[in-house]
């Protein structure tokens, strides 16, 4: 059978075949590269915003060849294709093709340059040498630097299926997480007892320290899974991944949420986000005892320095006071200029 199932009259489509199967060892279906240089690194690190090139360089030129950038989508496992060249002409495809170019900083270099990165740039991008029966690829996953939460609706836990799940994420300047980035959440020390979403529909939830409450105290630590659960009539809540963001936040005194949402707006800024509080957190250690109104009618407030007094908890983190009456004076309010 062909290597790859194009989808309908779509080219630029395909399913990932599996590496090497059952009775193949990884060693024995990967030759050796003949025209394409192992990348020094298989992670490329980056952040929200900047600038990245994936390295792609070939240490020949062979007759009639082309080169063939693509990415595996974690939610569909389908590989989308992002531009193809044949050293004289390139031509690009889908969403990322305004962003992405070929460095071409010589005549053997067919590197991707992603400018602007955003949080869907995240995953696993190959690179592929097109040459008849000598077809030869490096895979590289990009890696962002990025905090992972949990949420939830103001009407309590359990209340998202899959895709307003992913609406959340979105609305809150953060998406889905990948089981990956929830996975190293938890070995960072996220520990939360309600299962939530991941990218790809499957359903986890973290615990360090097992209780009662999380599967009882005899489980040990560790990532529990659901797995993969129905996308419409399954409901949890839901864990969103965001990053390094360009802003800042300010926090005016105690006022309901609508006088909250018109002061940010007299300083040319809006009320901040859930994703964007969290950024401020975890990158700019933004650290605030007292709680402020957020965009979604939450009241929370950043510990990058825990203290007695100052929720009492000894892990630093954003603190919630869930969704109180919008009408209460009880709460300042963080406000979120983009610069």
């Amino acid at each position: 059978k062909s290597a790859l199932a194009i989808l309908g009259r779509n080219p630029l489509c395909f399913f990932v075949p599996h590496p090497y199967s059952s009775d193949q060892s990884p060693e024995q279906s990967t030759p050796r590269l003949q025209y394409l240089l192992e990348p020094l690194h298989a992670v490329v690190h980056t952040w929200r915003g900047a600038t990245v090139t994936l390295p792609c360089v070939l240490r020949a030129l062979p007759n009639g060849y082309r080169v063939r950038w693509s990415k595996v989508e974690a939610a569909s496992y389908l590989e989308s294709v992002i531009v193809v060249t044949n050293g004289l002409a390139q031509k690009s495809y889908g969403p990322l093709s305004p962003r992405a170019s070929l460095r071409q900083s010589h005549r053997y270099d067919a590197s991707l340059t992603i400018a602007n990165v955003a949080l869907e740039d995240e995953g696993r991008y190959r690179c592929q040498l097109l040459n008849g029966l000598e077809d030869e690829s490096v895979s590289l996953m990009l890696h962002l630097e990025g905090v992972v939460f949990p949420y939830q609706t103001s009407t309590g836990r359990y209340q998202f299926n899959y895709h307003e799940a992913k609406r959340a994420c979105e609305q809150q300047d953060s998406r889905l997480a990948t089981y990956q980035q929830l996975y190293k959440a938890w070995t960072e020390g996220l520990d939360w007892c309600n299962a939530g979403w991941v990218l790809d529909g499957t359903v986890h939830y973290p615990v360090i320290n097992a209780r009662e409450p999380c599967g009882g105290r005899t489980l040990l630590p560790g990532l529990r899974s659901y797995g993969a659960r129905d996308k419409q009539r399954d409901r949890f809540d839901a864990f969103c991944f965001t990053s390094v963001l360009k802003g800042r936040t300010r926090d005016p005194p105690a006022l309901s949420f609508e006088e909250a949402a018109r002061a940010c707006r007299s300083r040319g800024a809006a009320l901040a986000k859930v994703g964007q509080l969290y950024s401020a957190w975890k990158f700019s250690r933004l650290d605030r005892c007292d709680g402020g109104w957020l965009a979604d009618g939450s009241v929370r407030y950043p510990i990058a320095s825990p203290r007695p007094r100052c929720g009492g908890l000894p892990q630093p983190g954003v603190r919630s006071f869930g969704f109180p009456n919008k009408d209460l004076r009880t709460y300042g309010t963080y406000c979120f200029v983009g610069t």
